[in-house]
């Protein structure tokens, strides 16, 4: 689950994700796919596909598998057309969720995640009901024991917004998603790497929850995922 910047979290989803590799390897070509529809084939022109490929490698994504995704992208190939749908709701103990989706039928799509956030003891709600409770931002989660002041001096001047130690001693950078790819290159530069760097949706405020609705919101998280149309789940939820 994206959004929260805790490291078990990190860790937590690390470990998801090797679980679900096929399903990682069709969303990273579905992002690949988008982004070059929306902003064309070249990644030096166009942060969202470069990240979405730097994503794919770090998957270990075949090489002709990306570039097959960019050429159906840029309609070099014939490919399924794709478009993004936000869905928001809310999860058991009040937990407000929100849904990224790429889809070739939006009708089969509302329906599956519908029918994941009522089985789980959530609701599908109106669009706006919950992205007031995010902010659309890069963020960069280095592991306990990294020094706060180096990833400062590194990127200030590179656009980092916020800088921040969480109490389980892990160092969380937030900048505009526009300055990520400036934030990342001068972190590289400094020999400095992120254990979780992405542009996502980070919650303004955090939900906590009961033991039980912890356990019962992580069952809506793991539906939603499972959808194939689901690329990102999102949550104010404080998840232990």
């Amino acid at each position: 689950m994206a959004g929260h910047s805790r490291w078990a979290n990190v860790k937590h989803r690390k470990e998801r994700a090797d679980a679900k590799r096929g399903k990682i390897f069709t969303r990273l070509i579905r992002e690949i796919t988008v982004a070059a529809r929306l902003g064309g084939g070249d990644p030096g022109g166009n942060p969202r596909l470069r990240l979405a490929i730097d994503k794919a490698r770090a998957e270990n994504l075949p090489n002709d598998n990306i570039q097959r995704a960019i050429q159906r992208g840029a309609g070099e190939l014939e490919g399924v057309a794709y478009e993004e749908i936000r869905y928001e709701g809310y999860g058991p103990g009040g937990a407000a969720v929100m849904v990224d989706c790429m889809t070739d039928n939006r009708t089969r799509t509302v329906a599956e995640v519908r029918h994941a956030f009522t089985k789980n003891g959530g609701q599908l709600g109106a669009d706006g009901s919950v992205a007031y409770l995010f902010k659309h931002c890069g963020q960069f989660i280095f592991a306990p024991g990294t020094s706060e002041d180096k990833v400062m001096e590194a990127t200030l001047e590179a656009g980092a917004d916020d800088i921040f130690t969480n109490d389980d001693g892990s160092v969380e950078l937030v900048c505009a998603p526009a300055d990520f790819q400036r934030v990342r290159d001068a972190l590289e530069r400094a020999g400095l790497k992120a254990e979780l760097a992405e542009i996502t949706m980070k919650p303004t405020g955090e939900t906590a929850l009961a033991a039980g609705e912890q356990a019962r919101l992580q069952r809506l998280v793991d539906a939603l995922e499972n959808l194939d149309d689901v690329q990102n789940v999102y949550s104010t939820a404080v998840l232990d």
